[in-house]
């Protein structure tokens, strides 16, 4: 059982530096260890008390008790507590469904990362083989992934060959004049704008991780490439089946 938030992280410079949606890992991994006999800390006017933070010194319990304020604000709009039904204006809560499986600071970074890839935006094949891998913050087999369906729809709905792989394959495919997947409505320039955009983005995300180790660390770079993936896929979609020039 933990006594107090003291217990999770005992430096109060360290929670004082901590933005509030960070700060409520802490929150949350400490009301998910609340027992029975301690539930009245399951209420913001008890939890924001100075007993929650007896054990920090004393000159830093008001800024403490604020901060933990701020985090319990952002569990509230997150869905990951909520008012106890038939006590809605007493102050208590309980842990959401969403809540308990999050449970404590590692559980919400993952809950946090997941929120940056828009999973509803995203095509429903990027969605299913990508997300996983992003949650576990394996970015550079998620981008990878990504680009890998990009190729192998080009290469189904042109109707190519197994061996007709990356830039080639994508400039046979959308080819300005010859292309299976070109649309010869559009302008030549469009055209061939669009064979570059999709060469250019498989010699740029997919090609370089096919051949060394290449290090995604910044999840919002994995994003932004995932939604070009899934962008070009939405074109691929679009375009009619032909045989192979």
């Amino acid at each position: 059982m933990t006594d107090d938030i003291h217990d999770i992280i005992s430096d109060p410079e360290a929670l004082l530096a901590l933005e509030p949606e960070e700060l409520a890992g802490v929150v949350l991994e400490f009301l998910n260890t609340v027992e029975v006999s301690r539930s009245n800390l399951l209420n913001s006017h008890n939890f924001s008390l100075s007993d929650t933070v007896r054990s920090y010194p004393r000159e830093k319990r008001k800024a403490i008790l604020e901060a933990l304020m701020e985090a319990w604000i952002w569990l509230e709009r997150e869905g990951l507590i909520a008012p106890k039904p038939g006590s809605f204006n007493e102050g208590w809560i309980f842990i959401t469904r969403r809540g308990r499986k999050i449970a404590d600071r590692a559980g919400l970074k993952n809950y946090q990362h997941s929120n940056l890839l828009p999973k509803y935006l995203l095509h429903p094949i990027i969605a299913q083989k990508v997300w996983s891998a992003f949650i576990r913050q394996e970015y550079d087999t998620a981008v990878f992934q990504a680009f890998k369906e990009v190729e192998v729809a080009v290469r189904e709905k042109g109707n190519f060959l197994p061996i007709d792989i990356g830039e080639k394959l994508m400039r046979k495919a959308f080819d300005v004049n010859t292309g299976p997947l070109t649309d010869l409505n559009l302008p030549e320039a469009e055209r061939a704008a669009l064979q570059h955009l999709f060469a250019g983005a498989i010699g740029s995300y997919k090609n370089p991780q096919s051949h060394r180790n290449v290090s995604i660390t910044d999840p919002t770079e994995a994003v932004e490439m995932i939604i070009i993936a899934s962008h070009l896929l939405r074109i691929v979609d679009s375009r009619g089946s032909h045989n192979p020039p």
